[in-house]
């Protein structure tokens, strides 16, 4: 396969009222024949989005904006475009678009499409339905600002256990009370 793919940088630049730096990111791998829906549910999978019951809106340069037009119930910015129809073909060489997930927490996202396209079965190994993450770094804040389970947001975290992982059963030579 030629390399025909875009690899795109995806950076998470704020949410929850917080700015992040170093900024934790992803580079994917899409086609260009992959719609922005696409891209969003990629991305929402790469940074840990579980609860996905919230709005979304992609804005490119010169302030075209998608997103997907159905959930809106008619209350979209005028002149969206529907992201589900809207292919990642026109985007360019060096272009920066920005992505925003959770209008309410407005996890904001800075996208750079990669000078260099990419051949997914050099880069991947396989040639995915959808756009794939290949590389990452970073810490991800947890959508909701959970530490733990059951974490409510006002509670001290639970204390560790007297021994390092020995609150684990011993499925692996290292957990488990130490003898």
């Amino acid at each position: 396969m030629a390399r025909t793919w875009l690899s795109i940088r995806v950076e998470l630049v704020s949410g929850r009222g917080d700015d992040f730096w170093p900024r934790p990111g992803r580079i994917f791998a899409a086609a260009r024949s992959h719609t922005f829906a696409q891209l969003a549910d990629a991305i929402d999978t790469a940074f840990s989005r579980w609860d996905r019951a919230h709005l979304h809106l992609f804005t490119l340069d010169g302030g075209v904006q998608l997103a997907t037009t159905r959930h809106w119930d008619g209350d979209e910015p005028e002149g969206t475009l529907n992201d589900q129809v809207a292919k990642l073909g026109g985007l360019k060489p060096g272009e920066q678009f920005a992505y925003v997930f959770d209008l309410g927490d407005d996890w904001a996202h800075l996208c750079t499409v990669d000078d260099q396209r990419i051949d997914p079965l050099d880069t991947l190994g396989i040639v995915p339905g959808a756009p794939l993450p290949y590389r990452g770094w970073g810490d991800l804040p947890d959508q909701y600002g959970r530490r733990w389970n059951g974490d409510d947001g006002r509670s001290e975290p639970p204390k560790p256990p007297a021994e390092s992982l020995g609150d684990l059963p011993p499925l692996l030579s290292w957990w488990g009370p130490r003898q």
